[in-house]
């Protein structure tokens, strides 16, 4: 029987210096690319190290964020060469990994390179994008590409496979607002985390799915001249706001913001499973849900909206509680669907899961298969 994975949530950003922009070797150009307070769960956490400072930072001479709330902003992907400095990315095509791997390397960001690592993922409909590394400008430009590829492509079910221990708070905000905004699943896998800054990134996402260690601790302010705590408190007191009014429009309960500001830098605060649900931070996002719901309705139907929200409500009792694996989540929810009749003839695409079906075809698998 394949192994599935399933939807992860994504998690607070830390800030981290960006990579310089390098060109791409040959191929086509893209567009533009010519032109240049609970429980503290410690116990087994590890610090960020000296070399690569962690913790949520912020960038003191970082240009302003504030921007107009309301419909989603027109987003212009900026598509000069770069590559990826400040961690590691693949794309798979599948949403089960452990068979499949984790796909193939994307280290240029340049338009052709992307597009030729995420094309084959047309055909199977499915994009998971693995990323190991610090939140910087360098993924911020990932997501953004992937985006625009992953539309223009048609690929609908998009899958974020994290694993960070946390990078710059703007870049994660900016990263998180994109993410947002196009319909990703989140997933922390076994083995993996999603510490200080990447939490932000788990509030954005659509459907989050944890097995790793979600962790925070108190943001940090890079130059920063401070002399005195009320200094200090002045220079992150705008930070903190922001991070406020990003948790807020994603969801998530403000005491995440305020835990930012208690645990000391050099510790870390690792999230219970309790915990992760109380701030919204795992399982099905509440603003998306909201959204989807008209549309879904007109599209599909009431009972296929209730049918839908039983269905996540026994995933959340029978799946994701004991599970201490993605793919064995993906794997339950998998076989829990045809008790509530999915995946919906009229509507398979928007079905619970249903970027499992491309793996479950080729495997010639059926919902009822029980797990090895």
């Amino acid at each position: 029987m394949v192994r599935l994975p399933v939807r992860v949530l994504a998690a607070t950003a830390v800030l981290v210096l960006a990579g310089c922009g390098l060109g791409e070797p040959g191929g086509a150009s893209g567009p533009g690319e010519a032109a240049g307070a609970a429980t503290n769960t410690q116990a087994d956490a590890t610090p960020p190290s000296e070399e690569q400072p962690g913790g949520a930072v912020s960038d003191a001479n970082a240009p302003d964020l504030e921007e107009p709330r309301g419909a989603p902003l027109e987003r212009v992907v900026d598509w000069r060469p770069r590559k990826l400095e400040n961690g590691e990315a693949t794309v798979s095509c599948a949403a089960e990994y452990d068979a499949a791997g984790d796909g193939v390397p994307v280290a240029n960001l340049g338009y052709s390179a992307m597009r030729r690592a995420m094309a084959a993922c047309a055909d199977t409909g499915v994009l998971r994008l693995r990323y190991d590394g610090k939140v910087t400008a360098d993924f911020t430009a990932l997501i953004e590409r992937t985006v625009e590829l992953a539309d223009t492509l048609g690929i609908q079910s998009r899958i974020l496979d994290l694993d960070s221990s946390g990078g710059q708070i703007e870049e994660a905000i900016r990263a998180g607002d994109v993410i947002g905004e196009s319909g990703w699943t989140l997933w922390v896998r076994e083995g993996s985390v999603c510490h200080s800054s990447c939490v932000l990134l788990l509030a954005a996402g659509d459907m989050r799915m944890i097995a790793g260690d979600v962790g925070i601790h108190r943001m940090i302010r890079i130059g920063s001249a401070a002399t005195s705590r009320a200094e200090l408190q002045q220079e992150l007191q705008a930070v903190h706001g922001q991070v406020r009014e990003y948790l807020q429009r994603n969801g998530v309960a403000f005491a995440v913001a305020d835990l930012m500001m208690t645990v000391p830098n050099r510790d870390l605060r690792l999230l219970t499973d309790e915990e992760l649900d109380r701030y919204g931070l795992s399982g099905q996002n509440a603003v998306a849900d909201d959204l989807q719901r008209i549309r879904l309705a007109q599209k599909c139907g009431e009972s296929f909206v209730r049918r839908k929200e039983a269905f996540f409500r026994a995933f959340d009792r029978e799946c994701r509680v004991g599970e201490d694996e993605v793919g064995a989540m993906g794997e339950c929810g998998v076989e829990l669907r045809a008790r509530f009749g999915f995946p919906d003839q009229q509507c398979p695409a928007e079905s619970p899961l249903s970027e499992y079906d491309t793996a479950l075809a080729a495997d010639g698998g059926s919902d009822g298969g029980k797990r090895s």
